[in-house]
């Protein structure tokens, strides 16, 4: 199985800060086989265009889910990379596909600027 990360330019400056703050997400979209799902997932190292995803399926990288967050927010966003597997659980790179709204960020939070 060979996961290829969508490339960003070497010059490409992270849009905000990352904060290493969980948070409890559901997912849904396509897995790898193309089987529709909808599943709890945990957030983590959140920032304001996208987060790290802890799911316990495999996703496609460059597939498009939507993240929709405890307060019933949604958001579509792009499976970037994998960064880890273990136990049955992947993590990915998540980026979301819509500007943050200042005025109801996604997360509940504000963040500075990177």
């Amino acid at each position: 199985m060979t996961n290829t990360p969508v490339v960003r330019s070497a010059l490409a400056k992270r849009r905000s800060s990352r904060m290493l703050l969980k948070a409890a997400v559901q997912l849904t979209g396509q897995d790898r086989r193309k089987f529709s799902f909808t599943l709890p997932a945990r957030a983590t190292n959140l920032n304001r265009c996208g987060a790290a995803v802890h799911v316990n399926c495999e996703l496609a990288v460059g597939s498009t889910i939507v993240v929709r967050n405890q307060h019933g927010a949604e958001v579509c966003a792009r499976v970037v990379t994998r960064i880890s597997a273990t136990e049955g659980v992947s993590v990915y790179g998540i980026e979301f596909l819509e500007p943050d709204d200042e005025k109801r960020p996604f997360w509940g939070i504000s963040f500075p600027t990177a």
